[in-house]
Protein backbone atom coordinates (compact mmCIF):
# COMPACT_ATOMS: atom_id res chain seq x y z
CA UNK A 1 0.00 0.00 0.00
CA UNK A 2 1.63 3.55 -0.80
CA UNK A 3 2.07 5.90 1.85
CA UNK A 4 -0.83 7.91 3.15
CA UNK A 5 -0.66 10.95 5.21
CA UNK A 6 -3.28 10.03 8.19
CA UNK A 7 -4.55 11.30 11.54
CA UNK A 8 -1.79 10.95 13.82
CA UNK A 9 -3.91 9.35 16.58
CA UNK A 10 -3.00 5.97 14.84
CA UNK A 11 1.03 6.58 14.83
CA UNK A 12 2.81 3.61 13.03
CA UNK A 13 1.33 0.16 15.03
CA UNK A 14 0.13 -1.58 12.27
CA UNK A 15 -3.24 -2.50 14.15
CA UNK A 16 -4.14 0.93 14.36
CA UNK A 17 -3.52 2.02 10.96
CA UNK A 18 -5.14 -0.71 9.55
CA UNK A 19 -8.01 0.10 12.27
CA UNK A 20 -7.28 3.70 10.73
CA UNK A 21 -7.52 3.34 7.24
CA UNK A 22 -10.59 0.35 6.94
CA UNK A 23 -12.60 0.72 10.02
CA UNK A 24 -12.91 3.78 11.63
CA UNK A 25 -15.12 6.94 10.10
CA UNK A 26 -16.95 4.11 7.28
CA UNK A 27 -20.30 4.72 7.98
CA UNK A 28 -22.25 1.98 9.33
CA UNK A 29 -25.55 0.49 8.52
CA UNK A 30 -25.69 -2.56 10.29
CA UNK A 31 -27.15 -3.21 13.64
CA UNK A 32 -24.68 -6.36 14.65
CA UNK A 33 -21.28 -4.70 13.74
CA UNK A 34 -22.86 -1.11 15.40
CA UNK A 35 -23.73 -3.27 18.90
CA UNK A 36 -20.21 -4.89 18.79
CA UNK A 37 -18.25 -1.02 18.12
CA UNK A 38 -20.91 -0.24 21.00
CA UNK A 39 -19.77 -2.73 23.25
CA UNK A 40 -16.30 -2.04 22.68
CA UNK A 41 -16.58 1.96 23.27
CA UNK A 42 -17.87 1.10 26.76
CA UNK A 43 -15.27 -0.82 27.77
CA UNK A 44 -12.64 1.58 26.38
CA UNK A 45 -14.03 4.60 28.94
CA UNK A 46 -11.24 5.12 30.93
CA UNK A 47 -8.44 3.37 28.72
CA UNK A 48 -6.83 4.08 25.66
CA UNK A 49 -8.41 2.47 22.10
CA UNK A 50 -5.46 0.47 21.16
CA UNK A 51 -6.19 -1.13 24.29
CA UNK A 52 -9.37 -2.54 23.34
CA UNK A 53 -8.36 -3.24 19.61
CA UNK A 54 -5.85 -5.01 20.87
CA UNK A 55 -8.23 -6.91 22.88
CA UNK A 56 -11.22 -6.79 20.30
CA UNK A 57 -10.77 -10.79 19.14
CA UNK A 58 -10.89 -11.94 22.74
CA UNK A 59 -14.33 -9.69 23.37
CA UNK A 60 -16.03 -10.84 20.83
CA UNK A 61 -15.03 -13.99 21.83
CA UNK A 62 -16.79 -13.08 25.18
CA UNK A 63 -19.23 -11.70 23.43
CA UNK A 64 -20.90 -14.07 21.86
CA UNK A 65 -19.70 -12.67 18.24
CA UNK A 66 -21.17 -9.11 19.35
CA UNK A 67 -24.61 -10.98 18.72
CA UNK A 68 -26.96 -8.61 20.46
CA UNK A 69 -29.30 -10.86 20.94
CA UNK A 70 -27.40 -13.67 22.28
CA UNK A 71 -25.03 -11.11 24.96
CA UNK A 72 -28.62 -9.78 25.73
CA UNK A 73 -29.70 -13.59 26.98
CA UNK A 74 -26.20 -14.36 29.09
CA UNK A 75 -27.00 -15.05 32.37
CA UNK A 76 -25.52 -13.81 35.40
CA UNK A 77 -23.35 -17.25 35.87
CA UNK A 78 -21.95 -16.48 32.16
CA UNK A 79 -21.27 -12.31 33.42
CA UNK A 80 -19.32 -13.68 36.45
CA UNK A 81 -17.28 -16.09 34.04
CA UNK A 82 -16.21 -13.21 31.84
CA UNK A 83 -14.60 -11.96 35.32
CA UNK A 84 -12.13 -14.63 35.44
CA UNK A 85 -11.15 -13.66 31.32
CA UNK A 86 -8.06 -11.82 31.06
CA UNK A 87 -8.13 -11.63 27.32
CA UNK A 88 -10.91 -8.90 28.31
CA UNK A 89 -10.97 -5.23 30.67
CA UNK A 90 -12.23 -7.45 33.51
CA UNK A 91 -14.59 -4.69 34.89
CA UNK A 92 -17.75 -6.11 36.54
CA UNK A 93 -19.69 -2.82 36.12
CA UNK A 94 -18.75 -2.96 32.81
CA UNK A 95 -19.35 -6.26 32.43
CA UNK A 96 -22.65 -6.41 33.52
CA UNK A 97 -23.03 -3.29 31.31
CA UNK A 98 -22.60 -5.15 28.19
CA UNK A 99 -26.19 -7.34 28.90
CA UNK A 100 -28.21 -4.44 30.10
CA UNK A 101 -26.89 -2.33 26.76
CA UNK A 102 -27.86 -5.02 24.46
CA UNK A 103 -31.26 -5.53 26.53
CA UNK A 104 -31.61 -2.06 25.54
CA UNK A 105 -29.99 -2.18 21.99
CA UNK A 106 -33.00 -4.67 21.22
CA UNK A 107 -35.60 -2.30 22.29
CA UNK A 108 -34.52 0.73 20.30
CA UNK A 109 -33.98 -1.45 17.30
CA UNK A 110 -37.94 -2.74 18.06
CA UNK A 111 -39.30 0.70 18.06
CA UNK A 112 -37.04 2.48 15.18
CA UNK A 113 -36.49 -0.71 12.92
CA UNK A 114 -32.92 -0.97 13.38
CA UNK A 115 -30.84 0.79 16.12
CA UNK A 116 -28.79 2.31 13.44
CA UNK A 117 -31.78 3.97 12.03
CA UNK A 118 -31.92 5.03 15.62
CA UNK A 119 -28.54 6.62 15.36
CA UNK A 120 -28.31 7.84 12.32
CA UNK A 121 -32.18 10.14 12.79
CA UNK A 122 -29.90 12.49 15.10
CA UNK A 123 -27.86 13.81 11.83
CA UNK A 124 -30.92 12.99 9.15
CA UNK A 125 -29.33 10.22 7.94
CA UNK A 126 -25.85 12.21 6.95
CA UNK A 127 -22.77 12.25 7.45
CA UNK A 128 -21.34 15.13 9.73
CA UNK A 129 -17.99 16.25 8.12
CA UNK A 130 -15.76 18.38 9.87
CA UNK A 131 -12.83 20.06 8.48
CA UNK A 132 -10.62 20.05 11.82
CA UNK A 133 -6.71 20.70 10.66
CA UNK A 134 -4.99 19.28 13.85
CA UNK A 135 -5.89 17.16 16.67
CA UNK A 136 -5.93 19.55 19.15
CA UNK A 137 -9.20 20.98 17.49
CA UNK A 138 -11.36 17.73 17.68
CA UNK A 139 -13.74 17.92 20.47
CA UNK A 140 -14.09 15.34 22.99
CA UNK A 141 -17.99 16.37 23.21
CA UNK A 142 -20.29 17.92 21.16
CA UNK A 143 -23.91 19.28 21.23
CA UNK A 144 -24.72 15.91 19.11
CA UNK A 145 -22.96 13.75 21.19
CA UNK A 146 -24.60 15.22 24.46
CA UNK A 147 -28.32 15.23 23.04
CA UNK A 148 -27.59 10.99 21.76
CA UNK A 149 -25.67 10.45 25.35
CA UNK A 150 -28.79 12.06 27.15
CA UNK A 151 -31.30 9.94 25.17
CA UNK A 152 -29.18 6.89 25.01
CA UNK A 153 -29.21 7.19 29.47
CA UNK A 154 -32.85 7.79 29.39
CA UNK A 155 -33.17 4.49 27.45
CA UNK A 156 -31.10 2.23 30.20
CA UNK A 157 -27.93 2.66 28.95
CA UNK A 158 -24.90 2.65 30.91
CA UNK A 159 -20.91 3.90 30.63
CA UNK A 160 -22.55 5.86 27.24
CA UNK A 161 -21.51 9.45 28.55
CA UNK A 162 -21.50 12.05 25.88
CA UNK A 163 -17.22 11.63 25.63
CA UNK A 164 -18.06 7.61 24.67
CA UNK A 165 -20.78 8.35 22.34
CA UNK A 166 -18.56 11.14 20.52
CA UNK A 167 -15.87 8.07 20.21
CA UNK A 168 -18.84 6.03 18.69
CA UNK A 169 -20.08 8.71 16.43
CA UNK A 170 -16.44 9.02 14.93
CA UNK A 171 -15.92 5.06 14.88
CA UNK A 172 -19.15 4.61 13.17
CA UNK A 173 -19.19 7.18 10.37
CA UNK A 174 -21.65 9.40 11.54
CA UNK A 175 -19.28 11.95 11.90
CA UNK A 176 -16.34 12.47 10.05
CA UNK A 177 -13.23 13.59 12.03
CA UNK A 178 -10.05 12.73 9.91
CA UNK A 179 -8.32 15.42 9.69
CA UNK A 180 -8.20 18.14 6.71
CA UNK A 181 -4.75 16.82 5.57
CA UNK A 182 -5.48 12.87 5.93
CA UNK A 183 -6.33 10.38 3.11
CA UNK A 184 -9.57 9.24 4.13
CA UNK A 185 -10.86 12.56 4.20
CA UNK A 186 -14.30 12.57 3.14
CA UNK A 187 -15.85 15.43 0.19
CA UNK A 188 -17.82 17.62 1.67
Amino acid sequence: MKDHTRCPWCGDDPLYVGYHDQEWGQPVRHDQTMFGILLLETFQAGLSWITILRKRENFRAAFCQFEVQKVADMSDDDLHLLLQDTGIVRHKLKIWAARSNAQAFLKVAEEFGSFHSYLWKFTNNRVIVNRWRSMEEVPATTELSDRVSKDLKRRGFKFLGSTVVYAHLQACGIVDDHLMNCWKKKES
